[in-house]
């Protein structure tokens, strides 16, 4: 039997040596290749779900190794926050490397794109299974490399230079995180998560770690004013990595605030010093920044690229609420938004595969014709908008109960706000595809086949179907995870 202590080192020896195979044996034989892929990281989910056992009991999951001389041993530490984090990253990948075949059929270097795309789920497991600032700065660091190559992966010149400026951006990021890390270690002696708040003390230099911290992580979640990366990344990558890199990576940023907030500062520092006042300031603008370019954009992708930086301002102000409810609602929405965006930019990878269509004027009549795929599209949507009873409904309602719960009804009125801007920029897209004429090939159904439908299905369900049962295990999870953090 497998001891849980050795899964996520297990996991990552998995992703690294399967990526190297996927890529020989993919230069022989693609649809072997293909396979490979996707049994890696179903093996991979299955790894992580028998960590849930311990992390059920209360255990923390907690190894390290040591190589030849070097003076720092490798460390993981899995706790609620880390396995929740890894059981959305592989099963999320799952459904990419089930997606990819048919969406790549037609790309070139596909050798490549599949092991980078394992390489990418390894550095990103790495992060949220390291155990301390040293080993999370290393994956976050080669997370910027791997998934650059998927960000840059057609290669033309605009793919290049989105994928340039994300690289950019993210070693600006992992510098940030630097400067943060040697400060922590220097005013701690440590930098290990689970050992409380590191930094206890209000100072200029805690100041200064918070906003290196704030920099890094605010790049990675693409967070205003760092955002400037994302609307060019999306829309350049292929589809499944628009559905990672929204659904996932950005994410990543968010779980580093997490660390930050509770396992650098923790909670009566961020009062005492103010910190959440900062982030509740750029949630804001972020959410409304993000809705309000939506409304401008014409290219589907674009247009759920910028929705993707508005979303991720709901996580970020249930973070800075510092409120029970509020926190549990920010961490269900890493959930939620994770299988609503994921769902919506597979549907427009579709969309673009089966018609090569990226504008979203020129979507008359489509539903008619991708009746699968946009009835997918309008489900995710109805749960971005935040209709009853989808996830997307939940977790604002969680948010406006911690912001009343906080005394702070003022962002109550913001998430009904923003909630009419998302009706304002998606209802319009399911309208013209119902709704509207189509212009030409009336009568063509263009759905794609069931390896790209059976993700794009799975996702559009889990909108939902949660929500309609006695026993929402993520919302579930979020309240443990968000008790366990606020003391509770």
């Amino acid at each position: 039997m497998l001891d849980p202590s050795n899964i996520p080192a297990v996991i990552l020896i998995l992703l690294i040596t399967g990526s190297i195979a996927s890529y020989y044996l993919t230069c022989r034989s693609q649809v072997l290749g293909e396979n490979l892929v996707t049994v890696i990281t179903l093996v991979v989910f299955g790894l992580a779900l028998l960590l849930i056992p311990p992390i059920n009991r209360g255990e923390t999951v907690e190894s390290a190794y040591s190589f030849l001389s070097l003076p720092l041993a490798v460390s993981f530490r899995v706790d609620g926050l880390s396995l929740y984090m890894g059981l959305l990253i592989s099963f999320l990948w799952v459904l990419a490397a089930r997606y990819s075949p048919g969406y790549m059929s037609h790309s070139h270097d596909r050798p490549r794109y599949y092991a980078f795309l394992l390489l990418a789920q390894a550095t990103n497991m790495g992060v949220v299974f390291a155990a301390d600032l040293v080993g999370f700065l290393l994956f976050f660091e080669l997370m910027a490399i791997t998934s650059y190559f998927l960000v840059a992966h057609e290669e033309d010149s605009y793919a290049l230079f989105a994928g340039n400026k994300y690289l950019y951006m993210s070693i600006a990021g992992g510098l940030g995180l630097f400067f943060s890390l040697l400060i922590t270690y220097h005013l701690a002696g440590q930098t290990a998560f689970g050992q409380g708040p590191l930094i206890t003390e209000p100072s200029s230099l805690a100041m200064a770690a918070f906003i290196g911290f704030l920099v890094s992580f605010g790049i990675k979640a693409g967070m205003f004013p760092l955002h400037v990366w994302l609307p060019d990344a999306h829309p350049a990558a292929p589809a499944p990595v628009s559905a990672l890199l929204s659904g996932i990576m950005i994410k990543i940023g968010a779980y580093g605030l997490f660390r930050a907030f509770f396992d650098v500062f923790g909670v009566e520092l961020i009062r005492e010093m103010g910190l959440h006042g900062i982030t509740l300031t750029l949630s804001v603008i972020t959410i409304l920044l993000g809705s309000a370019m939506a409304l401008l954009q014409d290219d589907l992708k674009r247009r759920l690229a910028y929705s993707s930086i508005a979303q991720i301002g709901y996580i970020l102000l249930g973070l800075s609420l510092l409120t029970d409810r509020a926190l549990t609602g920010a961490v269900f929405h890493i959930f939620t938004h994770a299988m609503m965006k994921g769902c919506l930019f597979l549907c427009a990878g579709a969309i673009i595969v089966q018609t090569g269509k990226r504008k979203i004027s020129a979507m008359k009549g489509i539903g008619l014709q991708m009746p699968v795929t946009m009835i997918c599209f309008t489900l995710a949507t109805l749960s971005m908008v935040g209709i009853p009873p989808f996830n997307g409904f939940i977790s604002k309602l969680q948010l406006a109960m911690g912001a009343l719960d906080a005394g702070e009804p003022a962002y109550v009125f913001l998430l009904i706000l923003s909630s009419m801007l998302n009706a304002a920029y998606y209802f319009p897209i399911v309208i013209t595809a119902f709704f509207a004429a189509p212009e030409e090939n009336a009568g063509l159904k263009l759905d794609a086949g069931s390896g790209m439908t059976v993700p794009i299905g799975i996702l559009a369900a889990l909108t939902f179907l949660l929500a309609l049962g006695p026993y929402n295990l993520p919302l579930q999870l979020s309240r443990v995870i968000s008790g366990g953090f606020m003391g509770l």
